[in-house]
């Protein structure tokens, strides 16, 4: 079982592509993500959604990425722009209040018109390479 706690970043600044809501992407990921076995919207003020799967991480994440892109088209918003998904395994007990507990995955779900220049801002290669191998990912979903 893989369990993803998800949060969006949204860098793109338009009205055509405007903030979800938790019940949004709730109810979006439940119609377009086959693999999951539960879904719940947060009342967080960082994490949005709580995914459970049965599919591996990177699997999980790809089938996000597609189904993210799949709830902006279905909301009439635009898609001119990059989908990532960025998560890291919590390694470590999590605080009491917190969503996010040991060995979920931390994802981030980033929107954004310049995929690289976004990692490059994060420092994203340094950040993955303190991690295991197995304990990070990215998936990035390209304009084209």
């Amino acid at each position: 079982m893989t369990t993803f706690v998800v949060s969006n970043n949204l860098q793109v600044s338009s009205p055509d592509v405007p903030a979800l809501s938790p019940e949004n992407i709730a109810e979006g990921l439940r119609k377009h993500c086959p693999s999951l076995t539960a879904v719940d919207a947060l009342n967080h003020p960082h994490w949005m959604v709580s995914l459970d799967s049965s599919a591996s991480s990177e699997d999980l994440a790809n089938e996000l990425v597609k189904a993210w892109r799949n709830i902006r088209q279905e909301l009439g918003h635009a898609l001119d722009h990059s989908v990532m998904a960025l998560g890291g395994r919590k390694d470590e007990v999590g605080s009491p209040d917190s969503p996010l507990q040991k060995g979920s995955w931390g994802v981030d779900v980033v929107e954004t018109v310049d995929p690289s220049g976004f990692l490059t801002s994060i420092n994203w290669s340094n950040l993955k390479a303190k991690r295991p191998a197995d304990g990070v990912f990215e998936v990035v979903d390209q304009v084209s």
